[in-house]
């Protein structure tokens, strides 16, 4: 019975030391004298095995205005993957774009809507570069639209006896990645069908979601899907990382 109970336990957190909130207050806040800036860096680059996995993927993500027209959203977290490196996780392009920061460890989960019709995967990559790194690697995905390129469009996870176990690279529909320089982590979402089917045209989350898109996952509104849950993950993240909520992030 007992030996139950800890593998029940095990299972709700990511890796090795995920058991629980509880110390997080004690890194957060950092050693006296540290710069704060410096102290909430380093911090978050802790989160992926210092928090638990309902923290960084809730089971269930409230999505109010985040659909097409401000309409609401609900997302349920189907599957998490394990916590894992970087080898074989993006294709090959968006590995070497991202190669400058490295690959400390990265999480996934993926969600569906309420209706079960779309399936999403937000990634949580947790790097090894410094904040100069970040600043830098951000600014070359916005001064080159890197975040634009289906060349670079994130990987899937596609998990069995789900709606997402026919999530796979051909089925990707709508992405998005954003590059934090608060933190040591790039924050993604790639949306699709729940019927496995493959998209011919796939668009980046910022095009499929602007007015008057026609193709058909800007129809669809997966842009709003892969851009309202990766913002709300984003948040929680910012949130957890930050010891002082007040203050606005960088």
């Amino acid at each position: 019975m007992r030996g139950q109970a800890v593998a029940a336990g095990v299972c709700l957190v990511l890796g090795m030391g995920l058991i629980g909130g509880a110390a997080a207050g004690s890194w957060l806040v950092g050693d006296s004298g540290d710069d704060p800036a410096h102290s909430g860096y380093a911090a978050a680059a802790e989160l992926w095995h210092s928090v638990p996995v309902d923290q960084l993927f809730p089971p269930t993500v409230d999505g109010r205005g985040a659909g097409p027209g401000g309409a609401d959203r609900t997302w349920t977290r189907i599957a998490v993957a394990p916590d894992s490196g970087c080898a074989d996780a993006f294709d090959p392009l968006l590995r070497k774009a991202l190669d400058p920061v490295g690959c400390a460890r990265l999480l996934r989960a993926t969600y569906t809507d309420a209706t079960q019709s779309y399936v999403t995967t937000v990634g949580l990559l947790f790097t090894e570069g410094d904040a100069a790194a970040m600043t830098a690697l951000a600014r070359r995905f916005e001064h080159q639209g890197l975040g634009l390129r289906a060349d670079l469009m994130p990987l899937p996870y596609a998990a069995e006896d789900t709606v997402a176990a026919g999530f796979g690279a051909p089925q990707r529909a709508a992405w998005t990645v954003s590059v934090l320089t608060d933190a040591p982590v790039v924050v993604y979402a790639v949306s699709g069908w729940a019927d496995g089917r493959a998209v011919d045209k796939p668009q980046p989350a910022e095009e499929a979601m602007a007015s008057g898109a026609t193709a058909a996952p800007a129809q669809a509104g997966l842009g709003h899907e892969a851009q309202g849950l990766a913002d709300r993950v984003e948040r929680g993240l910012r949130k957890t990382a930050d010891p002082d909520p007040t203050e606005a992030p960088s």
